[in-house]
């Protein structure tokens, strides 16, 4: 085995760095989507209270929110997942990178392949989060009878 360069460990760190600068925004989005479930269960735990004192219209709009939330909340956590396993498979990339580079192994296939498939778990996983903004929205809709409009 060959000695390794420091040229050839500075060249890998500098070849690491946008899979880094990657990773630490998939860790900024996951921030986000915690943030955003830790809300939806805040919204759960209150429609909850309420759930078994309403009556009426008033309780079937807290069993319809409640569904809704949790719907939600499947959609977040499917969303963290991915983006978990997205961050996972670029921690690789780098770690294969160092792993070619001291061992001297042409790897840049399966280099290639798993940030391929880290990219193809962040796009997913942003898509989730998508169709998770997408639910609330249907929950922040205000209701038409309380609109009061003209000519209804």
């Amino acid at each position: 085995m060959q000695p390794l360069m420091l040229s050839t460990v500075a060249q890998t760190i500098q070849v690491s760095i946008a899979p880094v600068f990657l990773l630490a925004g998939v860790a900024g989005f996951l921030n986000v989507l915690i943030g955003r479930m830790a809300r939806v269960v805040d919204r759960s735990r209150k429609i909850e209270q309420l759930h078994p004192v309403s009556r009426g219209a008033e309780h079937d709009r807290h069993v319809w929110e409640l569904r809704l939330i949790d719907r939600r909340l499947s959609v977040i956590n499917t969303s963290i997942w991915l983006c978990v396993a997205s961050a996972i498979l670029i921690c690789l990339v780098v770690a294969l990178m160092f792993s070619a580079t001291l061992t001297h192994l042409d790897i840049g296939g399966i280099v290639a392949v798993t940030f391929i498939a880290s990219m193809l778990l962040l796009t997913a996983g942003l898509i989730a989060f998508l169709v998770e903004v997408r639910l609330s929205l249907q929950a922040v809709h205000i209701r038409e009878e309380l609109l009061e409009r003209e000519g209804r």
